[in-house]
């Protein structure tokens, strides 16, 4: 097989496939035939070839996989015209902790906060994918040890915790994070999620009473598998967060 067939069949592979493929899958396409470095060239090339389209390809944690470039999200927007939802800052906040801290427990989220964190928010952000347990702490209790996953890599589009802006300031921490996913001062930052992925607010969270960040639907390029650039985090607070949280 020449190099234009390898690329054909790996685009192909991509185009139709509705997750990221790391490149031990995409070896598979080959029987093996191809190795890792050549595999590896090839994509780099695909790359190049995308340069110029609405569409990119693009490395994150789980694998390679093709989705709209942000400058398209105003247009794409447009087919689903609905109101976006908007999520509370507390959510946020815990998120940041965890990408920035981990692994954390509940309670030093609370310590960095200044609040008791409400069940509801970790419990929804280990619903979609973006945080899980993965130990205890050796002290009194063992508490849980929360950890951010390769799920909430890929829907920021990073290949690694590394490429995360490191920043000591846990408000620019939260921009930050909010600002992958679009432009956002820093009162608003805006966050795209998948469209029609509305999450649950909690259950005795006030939507008046707490500050509110607006998150932007998005949609992948037309005939292309469904996924978003950078989806945010679901909602839910029960408490209102401080004005300035203080690190410990």
């Amino acid at each position: 097989m020449n190099t234009a067939d390898a690329r054909r069949v790996l685009e192909t592979a991509l185009i139709c496939s509705p997750q990221p493929l790391p490149v031990r899958e995409l070896r598979v396409l080959f029987d093996d035939e191809l190795g890792a470095d050549t595999i590896k060239s090839l994509l780099q090339e695909l790359q190049d070839e995308w340069a110029q389209r609405g569409v990119e390809l693009v490395c994150v944690a789980s694998g390679w996989r093709f989705q709209s470039r942000p400058g398209m999200r105003e247009y794409l927007d447009r087919l689903h015209p609905e109101k976006p939802p908007k999520y509370t800052r507390a959510t946020l906040e815990t998120l940041a902790i965890i990408a920035y801290r981990q692994p954390v427990t509940r309670g030093d989220m609370e310590d960095i906060r200044g609040v008791t964190i409400n069940t509801q928010i970790l419990k929804q952000l280990e619903d979609r994918g973006w945080v899980e347990v993965i130990g205890h702490r050796e002290a009194p209790g063992r508490p849980a040890l929360y950890a951010t996953t390769r799920q909430f890599l890929d829907d920021l589009g990073l290949a690694s915790l590394d490429q995360l802006p490191m920043l000591e300031s846990p408000g620019r921490q939260i921009e930050a994070l909010a600002g992958l996913a679009g432009e956002g001062d820093a009162d608003q930052p805006m966050l795209q999620m998948e469209v029609g992925e509305a999450p649950d607010a909690g259950a005795d969270a006030d939507p008046e009473s707490l500050p509110q960040v607006e998150a932007v639907g998005g949609v992948a390029a037309p005939d292309l598998p469904s996924r978003p650039d950078t989806p945010q985090p679901p909602s839910g607070d029960a408490e209102a967060p401080p004005s300035s949280p203080e690190v410990a």
